[in-house]
């Protein structure tokens, strides 16, 4: 029989770690992902000296297992070569032996140190969904530059939670030269964005095309995939291709499409499809 009920009383232990892993990677999806910590941040890997880095207490999805690094633990980085560029990248390695017991530890895949721009390590080949015996997961990738180890990158993708991927977003505005009014839907991977901005204090002068000005920042753990921009609307003279709005990174701000003003009192509204 290749159908299981298996959150099914079955009058025997039948769930195993691919039935649940399996379900975890249906709903958040099928790679890595950082969840946010109890204070609401996502927490990162830092350097505690020159060959310690200390990993922090994380909340891991990988392919669809979770893990958990529970108190902060230190990970030793080989030293660099003065004039020689190296990456290390910080990896979760996963291991299931022949009876089907799985284990995770952090571990570091060093780099090859080179005079020019360092490349990451490549990373073996294997996948906790194909049954992989082995399979290694990269968090963070360590720059080291001569004998001097750089800040630490997060690799992981972060997750937000569910509460901040209803129907509606709440947004941070983040220029007191705008009064602005909006509305937000989330629907899938996208967030909309409709608005009308009444400008305050100032003019906006903008002597140049693609000058901006920040309306909103998005929460924490979204950002757009991509740079988009979406025609808007002023009363101003500015008309209808004189200004933009634009999504980049965790901002939503006001672009201009050429020479502009836009005084004291004028106003801007228009919508925007931000990809997540």
């Amino acid at each position: 029989m290749t159908m299981n009920l298996i959150t099914g009383k079955a009058g025997a232990p039948h769930i195993t770690s691919s039935d649940q892993g399996a379900m975890q990677a249906g709903l958040v999806g099928n790679g890595n992902y950082l969840l946010q910590g109890s204070d609401g941040k996502f927490p990162a890997v830092t350097m505690q000296s020159a060959n310690k880095a200390l990993i922090p207490v994380l909340n891991l999805v990988i392919e669809g297992r979770y893990a958990r690094v529970t108190a902060a633990e230190t990970v030793t980085i080989e030293s660099g070569v003065t004039g020689r560029n190296r990456n290390d990248l910080i990896c979760v390695k996963y291991t299931r032996d022949s009876n089907n017991i799985e284990t995770i530890a952090l571990a570091v895949l060093k780099g090859t140190a080179t005079s020019g721009t360092a490349a990451d390590p490549t990373v073996p080949s294997g996948s906790i969904l194909n049954n992989s015996g082995t399979v290694w997961i990269p968090i963070a990738r360590i720059p080291i530059s001569g004998i001097t180890d750089g800040t630490p990158v997060m690799l992981v993708k972060q997750l937000p939670p569910m509460s901040q991927l209803w129907d509606s977003v709440t947004l941070t505005k983040s220029n007191a030269n705008w009064d602005v009014n909006y509305r937000t839907a989330f629907v899938g991977g996208m967030l909309i964005v409709a608005f009308h901005a009444s400008r305050l204090n100032t003019d906006w002068n903008a002597v140049r095309e693609w000058e901006v000005s920040p309306l909103f920042t998005l929460p924490t753990g979204l950002k757009a995939a991509f740079e988009v921009h979406c025609a808007a609307v002023s009363n101003s003279s500015v008309g209808l291709h004189g200004v933009e709005v634009q999504a980049a990174g965790n901002e939503i701000a006001l672009r201009s499409s050429a020479k502009m003003t836009i005084g004291k009192g004028g106003w801007v509204e228009g919508c925007i499809t931000v990809p997540l």
